[in-house]
């Protein structure tokens, strides 16, 4: 197979959206932007040995090369809409690639997004999406927004794709629950749609929730305190990881979480707990945004949290 039966017979699917008036089968793909919104785009990449095992489960790879880049947008509070996709591969095998666009296209469809170009090359694996969304004007969610006093909230539970990721390195079982989590993260879009108008600021836990929210505390020019007994853990978390130090360290620095980092303003609260109340996700507020700087992490007894790196860095 050559590069446009790759295309025609996994990847060409018709577009969805209104927006799209040329897709898949040209040089570029030609869009109309809705009025009086703004163009929010994202891209992502993952690198066989660098962010997954060699032999990884080619469904899961295609979910999830699609799942890390709408946590972008989910972030933002942007809707999305169209995606492309490039794959570099080593070989046109067509059993993995099946298996591939089937897991892609499994979230796209749940999105309703279209898919409306890319590129195909032969070389190591290699998976970049990028995402393109619609935000009212002047409604998208920053990182560079949050207000001291603000109260600091997590969606869903830390730490388990962390977990998950240690488990795998070492070669033992690794619990459904937890692979799940790894590869098939779930973006917080609907939530993310649900916190415009109310969240100050936002940002997707990728790298680990202590260096994500050190981003978006240095963007904002503020800092924080959390305390590490709210942090929000799973039972599979706890059952695996009996020490609680080990429980919270893996929700402080782990990564690859995909959930939601958030900050609300106190007149804001009782809003977005009843915006977010319909989401199975949960969300748990975890701290407070203060005036100094510093990310400033204390236990039930105000003591320090020692963590000896916050996250995921790819140039350390």
């Amino acid at each position: 197979m050559n590069e446009w039966d790759i295309i025609e017979r996994f990847f060409h699917r018709p577009p969805r959206s209104p927006q799209v008036i040329l897709g898949v089968g040209d040089d570029a793909a030609v869009m109309d932007v809705p009025k009086n919104h703004h163009w929010v785009t994202s891209v992502d990449t993952l690198v066989e040995g660098t962010h997954f095992f060699p032999h990884a489960p080619p469904a899961e790879l295609g979910y999830k090369s699609l799942a890390i880049s709408l946590s972008d947008l989910a972030a933002m509070g942007a809707e999305p809409d169209t995606v492309l996709l490039a794959l570099t591969l080593p070989e046109a095998d067509e059993a993995w690639l099946q298996l591939f666009s089937q897991g892609f296209f499994s979230l796209m469809e749940e999105y309703q997004l279209s898919l409306i170009g890319g590129n195909i090359a032969r070389g190591p694996l290699n998976i970049s999406t990028i995402v393109h969304g619609w935000v009212p004007k002047n409604q998208a969610i920053r990182r560079s927004t949050a207000v001291a006093g603000d109260s600091i909230y997590i969606t869903g539970s830390l730490g388990d794709a962390g977990l998950a990721l240690d488990l795998m390195r070492r070669g033992g079982d690794v619990p459904v629950a937890l692979s799940q989590r790894f590869y098939r993260p779930t973006p917080r879009v609907l939530e993310g749609l649900a916190l415009r108008g109310l969240a100050s600021a936002a940002i997707d836990i990728s790298d680990g929730l202590a260096a994500d929210l050190h981003k978006l505390l240095q963007a904002s020019r503020l800092g924080a305190v959390i305390q590490v007994e709210k942090l929000p853990l799973s039972r599979v978390l706890q059952q695996h990881c009996r020490e609680a130090v080990t429980q919270r360290y893996y929700a402080l620095t782990a990564g690859e979480d995909y959930e939601l980092c958030f900050t609300v303003s106190p007149d804001h609260r009782k809003q977005v707990e009843a915006a977010l109340a319909p989401f199975s996700c949960g969300f748990h507020c975890i701290g407070e945004v203060t005036r100094s700087l510093g990310l400033h992490i204390r236990d039930a007894q105000g003591n320090p949290f020692p963590i000896t790196h916050t996250g995921y860095e790819h140039f350390s």
